[in-house]
């Protein structure tokens, strides 16, 4: 047993889902989350930068001794996680594989939509991955970028959403596709919408879902995971404190955050409190 916390880092908030997923399965571990607020987006950035933000982020959160982390980013799973993976001895999890292997499982004809940034669709790492698990598998990828936004804004029951949501997944509609991927971690939070278009019979795969569930293996094959019986704690850090941070952030998370620390570079680009 370990009673190390989790250490969680994403470019913004949208990893607020992967730690409201997490809370929810292991709910006596403590996490660490660092949002890089103050460099979001990564994806408009080059592979080189986004190894580095991802370096720093992950060396930051080691400073807590964390036990694993999860890389809670589409962008920097895509172009870090074996980076990272070949620096350190922790275990380290993207949240691309999670949802690629569970797609996988729930599709009964393999041909899956994947939905994402212009970033993540651009660098097709669900497409190269579904693949390479699954050369019979069909992708059909569709950037939504309006869904971001959208979902920062905690407007998903409006009615003009129900339009944007339209207006993206139709290029679906004539695919026959049973397995859909919510590639961003934002896209949780439009679930309702998404799911009322693109049919009941349409499986949705959260990846913040799905990464829970693999943290969880990976804790439990390791014989890492929290032996106390006492409810964990979450501890919230950001390069740079937005406006209106607490009241979005408690959306993606489904609770109110109460506390949040910011954290500064030094001239080395090392981040300290």
């Amino acid at each position: 047993m370990n009673r190390a916390p989790i250490g969680i880092f994403d470019s913004g908030i949208g990893g607020l889902t992967v730690v409201k997923e997490i809370e929810k399965r292991l709910t006596f571990e403590d996490i660490i989350y660092f949002g890089d607020t103050a460099r979001v987006p990564y994806g408009s950035k080059s592979d080189e930068i986004i190894k580095g933000f991802s370096l720093q982020n992950s060396l930051f959160l080691l400073k807590f001794n964390v036990k694993l982390i999860v890389i809670a980013c589409n962008t920097a799973s895509a172009v870090a996680l074996d980076y990272l993976k070949s620096l350190f001895k922790v275990p380290i999890i993207g949240v691309i594989e999670p949802g690629v292997v569970s797609a996988l499982n729930k599709s009964k004809t393999k041909r899956i939509g994947v939905i994402g940034t212009y970033s993540t669709i651009n660098k097709n790492a669900y497409g190269r991955l579904l693949k390479e698990r699954n050369q019979s598998a069909e992708i059909f990828s569709v950037p939504c970028p309006l869904f971001v936004p959208i979902a920062e804004e905690g407007i998903a029951d409006e009615k003009f959403v129900d339009l944007i949501v339209e207006k993206y997944l139709s290029q679906l509609k004539d695919k026959n596709i049973d397995t859909l991927i919510l590639g961003c971690t934002h896209y949780p939070i439009l679930k309702k919408p998404i799911k009322k278009f693109i049919g009941e019979n349409i499986e949705l795969v959260d990846s913040a879902e799905e990464t829970a569930k693999a943290v969880e293996r990976i804790l439990s094959i390791n014989s890492i995971k929290n032996g106390e019986k006492a409810k964990g704690k979450t501890h919230f850090f950001i390069s740079d404190i937005p406006y209106r941070f607490r009241e979005m952030g408690s959306k993606f998370l489904g609770r109110e955050i109460s506390k949040v620390a910011a954290v500064h570079q030094d001239v080395f680009g090392n981040y300290y409190t």
